[in-house]
């Protein structure tokens, strides 16, 4: 069957009206707009949990030059911090755009609310002000403050200049963490297409380096660590973002927000001059490279090994080459001289346009030396992709594999109303692991609170491809549970402030009773069988088990909104570890497990037995019995 995922054949035009029909609908205004614009943008471009409560909007009088704001918490290991990174938000949204003078104003705005110089701020600005203020004075030289413009379209090279200058003038202000991205519907286009297949004019970046050719499709050589960051440096500046150089690398995908390798850094900043002694060097795909005058062009080049490297010497370089001054210092000087003395090894592989085999072949032998298994390769460049054909044929659902490949297959489907299959629902891959590790795993805490640990090479993620037994039933069973849920309005704007953060939870509390439910069918062998919970759901959700279906449905949400009243003897207010904090409690990696939250699990217990009290409580247990005919 052909791949389901048609976004190399969606232009950008069609692609931009079908990804803004959500955010335009309903005759929203002014600041509804720039929220929903912002939302979604961000969302999609930091792969954050569309349910998350941790993008703050300030926008409307007294922003203070925030529109959004958002903090990702970097990982912690037992060797060191990853470094925190605080995203402030200025969304565009048509009109609201005015090119350089927008960017020139909207900078000054915000460096002047750093500097105390606008005091009517509303609440919430203030509030993210000040926790910003607190973030600069402990920040260290891990930690970033991204000031990051969204619009619709990409901006022009004029005013990509004078993003420069406010990167400069706010390294000055702000310090070294400070620094300036932006970001566009094109940029989340980008990410979903092959451009090599998409695009006419194909992207082009200059590198100069001492490379020999070995036959037709290999350059390999040495180029100076300064010329591979000037590569680097004109390539964001062509395509608009860096990450798209990674996009082919699996080292990518495995955690791009993982720690920079220390001894790489230490190397850069102490002895760069032996960098290419101490270093494995990179290697970099193409469809093709030309010489010219001592110079390489290399069109549509991909980083598959060296992903940390050159994030290192781009990390490293940027702070010490472009962070502004004009006056005269000895050590940076010094620091130049043996910085142009430095190398790095480096292989140009030409795959052509076409060379898919080649590619992943060049891929997967290069990373050989990395911590990167076999099955990381299957599970990005197999299993997911045949899941998604395989939702598509058996159940006529859309697989989203990448965040806006939705918006891209009805664009196509727009266009080509013939198309087939012809999708009407779609569901995101992620979010299904995410449902399957708070329900069937009993991670309810760690899915509201972390994305690492359920992206690719995330410690959950792994244990769920690693499952041999894991299957499309165990997807499409989260794909049913889910699409329940959805007539109880979790997340923003939530009917019932029981609701609003406890997505996650209540799929945790709905298979502990069909847990309960299971062994009064006697079928204890199947307790902890969490495919056989997947047959389960995916029995009970025949029309003709429906009402049983929503019955348990039900009882977990009763306990939901029992559980996070205030007041009563079942609250969550009354848990011994509760301290307060709601939103951290409820990212509590412990929530629901036994004895950390007896409240929880004693509320659980009760409602247990009132579920043999329902109606359809027979056919209910019924239904359990029968899941074992679902293939």
């Amino acid at each position: 069957m052909q791949s389901t995922q048609l976004i190399s054949k969606t232009s950008l035009e069609d692609f931009k009206n079908e990804w803004l029909i959500d955010v335009t609908e309903g005759a929203p205004s002014t600041v509804t707009l720039g929220n929903r614009f912002a939302q979604k943008i961000i969302s999609q471009w930091l792969e954050l949990d569309t349910y998350s409560d941790d993008i703050i909007f300030c926008d409307g009088t007294g922003d203070g030059g925030i529109d959004v704001a958002y903090l990702h918490k970097g990982q912690n290991s037992d060797e060191e911090h990853e470094g925190d990174t605080w995203y402030i938000v200025q969304s565009k949204y048509g009109s609201a755009f005015q090119g350089t003078n927008t960017l020139l104003g909207e900078g000054k705005k915000f460096f002047d609310t750093m500097e105390g110089h606008r005091t009517s701020l509303s609440s919430i600005s203030s509030d993210v002000t000040e926790r910003l203020k607190t973030f600069i004075a402990n920040s260290s030289d891990k930690d970033k403050l991204i000031f990051v413009f969204a619009t619709v379209d990409s901006m022009s090279i004029e005013d990509k200049r004078a993003l420069e200058d406010i990167k400069i003038l706010g390294k000055n202000k702000i310090g070294q963490i400070f620094d300036v991205e932006t970001v566009c519907i094109e940029t989340i286009y980008n990410r979903l297409t092959e451009q090599e297949e998409s695009k006419e004019e194909k992207l082009g970046v200059n590198l100069v380096g001492n490379l020999v050719p070995s036959g037709d499709e290999l350059l390999v050589g040495s180029v100076k660590l300064i010329d591979l960051f000037n590569f680097l440096k004109e390539y964001k500046m062509v395509s608009g973002d860096l990450d798209l150089i990674y996009e082919k690398n699996v080292r990518k995908f495995l955690g791009n927000k993982r720690k920079v390798n220390r001894g790489i850094e230490k190397t850069l900043l102490e002895k760069p001059e032996r960098f290419g002694l101490y270093n494995n060097g990179i290697t970099i795909v193409v469809n093709d490279f030309e010489e010219n005058d001592g110079a390489f062009n290399l069109t549509e080049p991909f980083i598959v090994n060296g992903c940390q490297t050159t994030k290192s010497i781009w990390s490293v370089l940027v702070k010490k080459l472009e962070s502004g001054g004009t006056g005269h210092s000895e050590e940076l000087e010094h620091y130049k001289e043996k910085l142009e003395k430095g190398i790095v090894v480096l292989k140009v592989v030409k795959v052509g346009s076409q060379g898919e085999d080649l590619l992943y072949e060049t891929t997967r032998y290069t990373n050989s030396q990395n911590a990167v298994t076999e099955k990381d390769f299957l599970a990005l460049e197999k299993d997911f992709r045949n899941w998604a054909d395989q939702m598509a044929s058996k159940y006529n659902i859309f697989l989203e594999i990448q965040r806006g490949g939705w918006e891209s297959r009805k664009a196509y489907q727009k266009q080509n109303p013939q198309a087939k299959p012809y999708f009407t629902e779609n569901v995101n891959a992620f979010d299904l692991i995410k449902v399957y590790s708070a329900g069937w795993l009993g991670e309810a805490g760690l899915a509201f609170g972390k994305n690492p640990p359920f992206s690719p090479g995330g410690s959950i993620f792994n244990k769920i491809v690693n499952d041999t037994d894991f299957s499309l039933n165990d997807l499409y069973a989260a794909y049913l549970l889910s699409k329940q849920a959805e007539k109880f309005k979790f997340g923003k704007g939530a009917e019932k402030q029981s609701r609003g953060q406890t997505r996650y939870l209540y799929f945790m509390v709905f298979i502990e009773l069909l847990k309960h439910v299971i062994l009064k069918a006697e079928l204890s062998d199947y307790y902890n069988d969490k495919h056989y919970y997947s047959k389960c759901i995916i029995n009970l959700s025949k029309p003709e088990n429906m009402s049983a279906f929503r019955d348990l449905q039900n009882s977990a949400i009763e306990i939901i909104d029992e559980y996070m009243a205030m007041e009563g003897d079942n609250s969550y207010t009354k848990e011994p570890k509760f301290r307060g904090d709601i939103n951290s409690f409820l990212k509590w990696e412990q929530l629901g497990t036994d004895g950390s939250t007896p409240i929880l699990n004693d509320l659980i217990g009760i409602n247990k037995r009132l579920l043999t009290r329902t109606p359809e409580y027979d056919t209910l247990v019924k239904c359990v019995k029968n899941a074992k005919i679902i293939d």
